[in-house]
């Protein structure tokens, strides 16, 4: 009888959760859902049953774990109200929402998290359709750092968006500059305001003037009244990609707006006060640009108020294997796949190119070799194109030829004495190469985190300071199963 009565009350309270215009999203300690109601099925456009019973970050994409407010909720107990929070559904479409999110405790422990949302997504892709642009799709949650030269940069990119200064974005093609420019918008006061876009090497010269500063009527033959985007972006955030791409006069006249926060329109008298702040970005060291008369020096000082340097992916080869699973996780949702991953040598090749096309170079490589597959769960070379499977064919042997020459070495350096009797076989055998103890390192620290933490992964990552994402990709990599560490 008693259990009847539970079970009648809990069938009362799912159908008043039901009715409610808000999403009610409930996890458990380990971020598994456990109650998932009719209306945020409705605004995460999400089958209920895709989503119960399993961990929020294996059905939407949080690059980086914190980005979810209801696992930072599990996690360290941080309730927030309010909240605007942009993510992506499995099919890699953009939901907004407003949340309130608080840990739910007993006898002391947290028992999992609620979050109750209201949906924005509408007024977002609203505001970014009256504006004529894209919009903001990317936040600092976004963007993945595990390693510590990407997580300086994020780091200063978090301070730096607190004021209205403006910010020089540096950074080879394809490093993610603009995704770096988004958070800091995402993250700023303006963030209710737009967020305008150009880059300025797309548009021919003898155009950009008009866009950029607006034009009035008779200005020249079928001239009419026209903001720029500088008056777009009026109490938000203009982004100049490609800043070196902008000739030298023009560049004048937008170090006038900076300094005197106005712009007047080509062929107009007047001039408009405007409220935007500007942020910029450059493929080249501003240095030698402004040598070779790319860049006015005097606008460099006043755009560098900030200057942040986004590394190339070729010097935080940690970061790879965590993009290769985002790339993947999303990309599953768009084909209809299931792939779970690389093959062990694919993924060696990959930490072993030099990738020049960077960030952007590896998702194309991963979209390609994803469009091949069937039913396969691994990426493996046989799907790549053929040249790109022999310049990363051709990054592993030098990678590995590398190695033995400097086994080899090490063995030349050695100063030979009488060897013991006995021990002559010993001599010139094969040392474990450098990448398997890194291996067996990396499995020993692995292996003493989880059974510290009873198996649990998220709780391991954190200990670790590292993405659940990137310890589970570890953890195969080196053969260690939680579940062996679980009570």
């Amino acid at each position: 009888m008693h259990a009847q009565d539970a079970e009648a009350r809990r069938t009362l309270l799912e159908a008043a959760l039901d009715a409610l215009d808000e999403g009610v999203h409930v996890v458990d300690a380990a971020g598994v859902t456990v109650f998932y109601n009719r209306k945020m099925a409705d605004i995460e456009a999400m089958a209920r049953e895709d989503v119960l019973g399993r961990r929020i970050d294996d059905v939407f994409s949080f690059p980086d774990a914190a980005g979810s407010t209801l696992l930072d909720a599990v996690r360290r107990g941080v309730r927030r109200d309010d909240v605007r929070q942009t993510y992506f559904n499995r099919r890699g479409q953009a939901i907004t929402t407003v949340n309130r999110t608080f840990p739910v405790y007993a006898e002391g422990r947290i028992l999992g998290a609620v979050e109750i949302a209201r949906d924005v997504t509408s007024v977002e892709q609203l505001r970014s359709t009256a504006f004529g642009q894209a919009g903001v799709r990317y936040t600092f949650a976004s963007i993945i750092a595990e390693s510590a030269a990407m997580r300086e940069v994020l780091e200063q990119a978090r301070r730096a968006a607190r004021t209205d200064s403006s910010v020089l974005i540096v950074g080879e093609t394809g490093t993610g500059k603009e995704l770096l420019a988004q958070g800091i918008h995402a993250a700023s006061p303006r963030r209710d305001g737009p967020f305008v876009s150009q880059n300025l090497a797309a548009i021919p010269d003898t155009l950009v003037e008009g866009i950029l500063f607006g034009t009035a009527r008779g200005a020249f033959t079928g001239a009419v009244d026209r903001p720029g985007l500088i008056e777009q972006a009026n109490g938000g955030t203009l982004l100049l990609d490609e800043l070196n791409a902008m000739s030298a006069p023009l560049q004048a006249k937008l170090l006038r707006v900076l300094q005197e926060r106005v712009v007047r329109r080509v062929g107009d008298l007047k001039d408009r006060p405007v409220d935007v702040r500007i942020l910029a970005t450059m493929n080249e060291e501003p240095g030698h640009a402004i040598r070779e008369g790319r860049l006015r020096a005097d606008l460099f000082y006043r755009l560098s108020v900030v200057t942040l340097t986004v590394p190339p992916l070729r010097s935080r080869r940690e970061d790879i294997p965590p993009l290769v699973a985002h790339f993947i996780r999303r990309l599953n949702g768009a084909f209809g796949l299931r792939v779970e991953g690389c093959e062990p040598t694919l993924m060696d090749a990959f930490l072993a190119y030099d990738w020049p096309g960077n960030v952007r170079e590896l998702e194309h490589v991963i979209e390609g070799a994803m469009n091949l597959m069937e039913d396969e769960a691994k990426i493996g070379f046989q799907h790549l194109p053929g040249h790109v499977r022999r310049r990363l064919e051709q990054a592993l042997d030098e990678m590995q030829g590398d190695g033995e020459q400097r086994r080899r070495d090490a063995r030349d350096e050695v100063v030979h004495e009488p060897a013991p009797e006995g021990a002559a076989d010993e001599i010139g055998r094969d040392r474990p190469s450098f990448r398997q103890l890194v291996r067996d390192y990396a499995r020993t620290v692995l292996q003493s985190a989880l059974e510290e933490t009873r198996g649990n992964v998220s709780e391991a990552a954190r200990r670790l300071d590292m993405s659940r994402q990137n310890l589970q990709y570890w953890l195969r990599e080196v053969g260690v199963d939680p579940a062996r560490y679980r009570a």
